[in-house]
């Protein structure tokens, strides 16, 4: 009797996660080839989420795609199947003179962690396809990743700034390149990228040449123009990122005073007890003073910028993956790309200053259909970004009391540590610190003689 009720019950959650995340497009109603839907089958997945739904049926059939659809909601498999599929059922061309750094295929990303992701999620997808796969992305591995693009690659996924490095280096091709995916496109703009996009895309073939496809939270004015200037007429799908956000996240927005602001997340921890949650900041100097503040009062918290060794980094992501730490601390650089199952609390210590960011913080929660809690704090030096933010999500957020049973009652004073960081770079060009630089001189008039202080007095 016991085990009906649990088959019911596991039942009844399948049903609710199909009504609230799922189509009713099946994988196997689309035509896929053989050892592309073999790799889909053993990851049990059977139904498309709507945005694969909606793109696959067109990008199988070889025409470009500008998506719109926020993280977590089976972008990377759209996208991967259909480059996937394109290059199986068009073979490799002049394959007798083919050189074996010439790329078939280019998935360029934002940010290092979801280049990693994007590759994992290949790796899965494509292990029955025969198709090589290499990854490029800076901070780490220089040598290791050009070796094996070096040794052949179909698709070659990355960040723009390495991939373009080992382009002039002429470590590979894009001569014969049959397709491009811009992933996070509005993120790569903001991140100041869209010169490097287009510094790429300008060397593959036409677009009429090759299947791209764009997928971005938003498809602004800006991604629009774009997808014209260098895709064959793309085709528009638009999945809402309100819907998502209303349903399956619980919102609240607190207005503390920024000396409560500590207090009141280390008291949400305690009093909420999420089991895995993420923390995003807008600076890292506020990132390290909370990672400082939860380790003085026994939170296992973890730590990631921009300045953070990329092993370290990795490292540290799988540890909080694999549940050896309760929170993430992450500034934006590490908003978008993240893929970690099982995250219940999202805390936005700072309210982000771009609208649509909001939407990638609070879609780390909730992924594949669960529910998840987002707490926003509007405080002091951030409440004016909220008025953007309830505009852009359709909704007004509600408001939660800041009360003094929601504050750390006995806050512990900060734990520091010394923090392992990338060095930066000497802005000396290398000499011993206070040796001027000696380059070249400007060019122009000037005084050329001997510098008048110098004069000795008469």
């Amino acid at each position: 009797m016991e085990n009906s009720n649990t088959n019911n019950e596991e039942k009844k959650q399948n049903d609710d996660l199909h009504k609230t995340h799922l189509s009713d497009t099946k994988f196997k109603d689309l035509p896929l080839l053989p050892e592309i839907q073999l790799a889909i089958d053993e990851t049990v997945f059977e139904f498309c989420t709507p945005i694969q739904a909606k793109t696959l049926p067109i990008s199988l059939e070889g025409r470009d795609i500008a998506g719109q659809a926020q993280t977590g909601t089976g972008k990377t498999a759209a996208f991967v199947i259909a480059a996937m599929q394109h290059l199986l059922k068009n073979p490799r061309p002049n394959l007798s003179q083919r050189n074996q750094c010439q790329v078939r295929y280019l998935i360029l990303a934002p940010t290092r962690e979801l280049a990693i992701q994007i590759a994992k999620d290949t790796d899965t997808l494509g292990k029955h396809t025969g198709l090589k796969f290499a990854l490029a992305y800076g901070g780490t591995g220089y040598d290791k990743q050009q070796k094996e693009i070096e040794q052949g690659v179909d698709i070659l996924i990355g960040t723009p700034g390495r991939i373009i490095d080992y382009w002039k280096k002429k470590v590979f091709s894009l001569d014969q390149c049959q397709g491009v995916v811009l992933d996070e496109a509005d993120r790569m703009l903001d991140l100041g990228f869209i010169k490097d996009i287009r510094f790429l895309l300008r060397r593959l073939p036409d677009p009429t040449k090759r299947l791209s496809m764009m997928f971005s939270a938003t498809l602004s004015h800006r991604v629009m123009e774009l997808s014209y200037e260098h895709m064959n007429q793309p085709e528009r799908v638009e999945i809402k990122a309100e819907a998502v956000n209303t349903k399956k996240i619980a919102q609240s927005v607190y207005y503390p005073s920024n000396d409560e602001k500590i207090p009141l997340l280390v008291g949400l921890i305690q009093k909420l007890k999420p089991s895995r949650a993420i923390v995003f900041v807008n600076t890292k100097r506020n990132a390290e003073t909370i990672d400082d503040f939860l380790r003085g009062n026994d939170i296992q918290a973890v730590l990631i910028s921009g300045d953070v060794r990329q092993n370290k980094r990795q490292s540290l992501l799988k540890e909080f993956s694999d549940g050896k730490h309760q929170v993430l601390i992450a500034t934006d650089v590490a908003a978008r790309g993240l893929h970690i199952d099982d995250v219940s609390h999202v805390f936005n210590f700072d309210l982000p200053q771009i609208a649509e960011d909001y939407v990638h913080r609070i879609g780390r929660t909730a992924r594949a259909g669960a529910s998840g809690e987002a707490h926003s704090f509007a405080c002091e030096d951030t409440a004016f970004y909220l008025p953007e933010i309830e505009e852009y999500i359709g909704m007004a957020i509600p408001m939660a009391s800041v009360t003094a049973e929601l504050l750390a009652q006995d806050l512990k004073p900060r734990k520091r540590i010394t923090r392992d960081r990338v060095p930066h770079r000497p802005s000396n060009n290398g000499k011993k610190p206070g040796h001027k630089f000696s380059g070249k001189p400007r060019s122009g008039g000037g005084y050329k003689g001997k510098n008048p202080r110098n004069k000795p007095a008469n």
